[in-house]
């Protein structure tokens, strides 16, 4: 089969031969033939070396996602073996887990593809035009490796404006569930569908919740940010004393309080509807000849990203600063701040920076007893920085 050949511009190839599968618009010198948007495309550098084939796109940024280094028809059989080979890594490192990520894009060399996995429902979502041309082929193999109960397609992500595509939530397969029903660590959350963050749940925090409850045994514990409360309940479930849970959302704040009904922990655990700036704010504010006397034994940070454009990050540092320095306010001496930051754009070591300076304007000196990452089923590839957005720490406060 004769494909379109993009050539590459002389230095642009180092990349993508070390493993990035991103051949950006102005990357590229000259197509040798007309090219369909979706249509599979080769690549080769300016000597006319072979890289690999990909899914084109003239109307993105992204002009071509490589999904192979060698040439392939990218047909159902295609689909089938990779799906199954990111299904295998996951067996492999998280053997206990019934909901997880099966296919985490550029992760398992599927870039512009997503599926998780909620027990027997699989929610799917395309975020490039060359894989949701090919939706049929991917349900198909999903049908054959999970025989799920139903197949939900969750295409609400901004992103895919940028690639010509329209929203489109639907159901590719069997009956569309209410709710999904997780089971993670031992706990069941209930999810409803087509509601909530990201696909419904943060699986990518599912290790690190219960690596944080190993903290809270016997501790007053304030989980900010806690969504569905993944943080609040784990550490209920482990022998917290007590446990407050903020987040803004009142929708959120709800189904968290009937997670807890469900799972018979609910002693000791409340949660607020509040704006959480606002709240630490509010507590951590003294008059004159005021003292702040800490109440917390631990404090978990979680908040959703504060910037998803690199232009934003001094703004995204600033926010990152102020809760830490709040929270680090309303720490015992020996108490524990776990904090996570989920940007692409904020490293590990510019976050703990931040973190580093709230520390020395709360006039507290930090321990790092713990860090943290994405849980396995979101992999991490060196070559493509991208994987690797999600980290954390665990300090102990030491006066």
């Amino acid at each position: 089969m004769s494909l379109p050949t993009a050539l590459i511009k002389p230095g642009e190839a180092d990349r993508l031969i070390a493993g990035h599968p991103w051949v950006y618009g102005n990357s590229i010198f000259r197509l040798t033939a007309p090219a369909k948007d979706g249509d599979v495309v080769q690549v080769k550098d300016h000597r006319q070396r072979f890289i690999g084939v990909g899914f084109y796109n003239s109307r993105s940024k992204i002009a071509i996602r490589l999904l192979d280094r060698e040439r392939t028809d990218f047909g159902a059989s295609f689909f089938r073996e990779r799906i199954a080979a990111a299904l295998a890594l996951r067996r492999k490192h998280m053997p206990q887990a019934t909901s997880f990520r099966v296919v985490n894009a550029e992760s398992d060399f599927l870039s512009g593809l997503i599926v998780d996995k909620y027990e027997d429902v699989l929610v799917l979502q395309t975020s490039s035009l060359g894989m949701d041309k090919r939706k049929h082929l991917i349900v198909a193999a999903l049908l054959e490796l999970f025989q799920p109960t139903a197949i939900v397609e969750r295409n609400d992500m901004g992103s895919r404006k940028f690639e010509g595509l329209h929203e489109s939530n639907a159901v590719l397969h069997g009956e569309a569930p209410a709710e999904f029903t997780v089971q993670m660590n031992g706990l069941t959350f209930r999810v409803p569908a087509g509601g909530g963050h990201k696909t419904g749940l943060y699986l990518d925090q599912q290790v690190n919740y219960a690596r944080v409850a190993e903290l809270s045994q016997g501790a007053e514990v304030l989980d900010c940010f806690s969504y569905l409360g993944g943080f609040a309940l784990h550490c209920a479930r482990a022998g917290a004393k007590n446990v407050t849970g903020l987040d803004q959302s009142e929708e959120a704040v709800k189904a968290a309080r009937t997670i807890a009904e469900a799972n018979g922990v609910t002693e000791g655990l409340s949660y607020d509807t509040t704006n959480v700036f606002d709240w630490l704010r509010e507590k951590t504010v003294t008059g004159p000849n005021e003292r702040l006397i800490p109440r917390y034994d631990v404090v978990v940070l979680d908040p959703p990203s504060f910037t998803r454009t690199r232009a934003a990050v001094d703004g995204a540092l600033r926010g990152y600063k102020e809760i830490h320095l709040r929270a680090l306010k309303l720490l015992k001496t020996g108490g524990t701040l776990a904090t996570f930051c989920c940007s692409h754009h904020v490293d590990a070591r510019l976050f703990e920076d931040v973190i580093v300076a709230a520390a020395a304007d709360a006039h507290v000196m930090l321990r790092r007893v713990r860090s943290f990452s994405q849980s396995p089923d979101h992999p991490i590839v060196p070559a493509i920085p991208e994987t690797e957005y999600l980290k954390g720490f665990a300090y102990e406060v030491v006066r």
